[in-house]
């Protein structure tokens, strides 16, 4: 079977590759957080949307149409059945938590890692008070209900630039945690930067580096500070040359500048661990149900 779509003559699997494989500018996760812009391909999710409603209203794509498709569980997850008996294409950033997030830890699981213990009242960023529950014996503790939504919008959109291929860095400047960070990096197939910053890696990439550098589709901060406690340069260069960020902000830090803030305790090897175990985790995931869906696209 064949559809003619805008003119042009396509297969309901390429169609179904199409949709899965589209390129996206911009997008809004279901929460109270800022609309994010991914500056990582150029088709526009907007043509993606309207193709798909063009493709409802003929009425075409039956479920019987699809079946043979959906044999594996990443492929499965793009077509749910409706009660008409059509089956809906959903494009996986429309799905609130596509890859589970959500499983890989609990409330408790961050208690017991510490990470809601911050500094002392005296070093608190006024940006960090809605992030804060309380103080005990004047040091703040962050309230991980908060930590919870946010570690999972974070490691949600993670898994979306892994899933699409993109590239990740991983940024810290704690001596303490240089080998754990590299070796997270490592082990998930993606970069790290543990030392001293270049000023112009990402604002004057083209002139250190030549045209045919390509710089990060998301920069994850395991600690948005450097070694003498002041705001690492890394943040603002991200910033001004629109890369989409991931932070740790503890309550000494200011999350304006970071995409997807997470308050947490970024000083305690419990907490690194934490944090380095659920975005390798999360990654892989990912590339996992990536891999799992061009190996059968290969098959068929």
């Amino acid at each position: 079977m064949q559809l003619c779509i805008d003119g042009h003559s396509m297969s309901p699997r390429r169609v179904f590759l199409n949709i899965v494989n589209s390129r996206v500018s911009s997008f809004v996760f279901g929460s109270n957080m800022a609309t994010n812009v991914l500056k990582m391909w150029s088709r526009p999710f907007v043509e993606v949307v309207g193709t798909l409603k063009r493709f409802q209203a003929t009425g075409v794509y039956q479920a019987r149409k699809l079946a043979t498709y959906s044999t594996n569980a990443a492929t499965q997850k793009l077509a749910q059945q409706t009660e008409s008996g059509t089956v809906k294409i959903q494009d996986p950033l429309q799905h609130p938590d596509y890859f589970d997030v959500h499983k890989l830890f609990t409330l408790q699981d961050l208690f017991r890692a510490n990470v809601h213990v911050g500094h002392k009242t005296g070093l608190l960023n006024v940006h960090m008070r809605k992030y804060i529950f309380g103080v005990r014996q004047k040091i703040c503790i962050i309230d991980l209900d908060k930590t919870v939504k946010h570690l999972q919008i974070a490691l949600n959109f993670a898994s979306h630039i892994a899933y699409r291929k993109g590239s990740i860095l991983f940024i810290n400047r704690s001596l303490q945690f240089t080998h754990l960070v590299e070796k997270t990096a490592k082990e998930c197939g993606e970069f790290a930067q543990t030392r001293r910053w270049q000023g112009g890696c990402f604002t004057n990439s083209l002139v250190q580096y030549g045209p045919e550098v390509k710089l990060p589709d998301l920069v994850v901060f395991l600690n948005t500070q450097n070694n003498v406690f002041q705001e690492h340069a890394a943040v603002r260069d991200s910033a001004k040359m629109n890369i989409p960020t991931i932070g740790i902000v503890d309550t000494n830090c200011n999350p304006n500048l970071i995409t997807y803030p997470v308050p947490g305790n970024d000083d305690t090897p419990d907490a690194m661990e934490l944090y380095c175990r659920l975005f390798k985790n999360a990654i892989l995931k990912a590339k996992q149900m990536r891999k799992e869906f061009d190996d059968h696209d290969n098959v068929m």
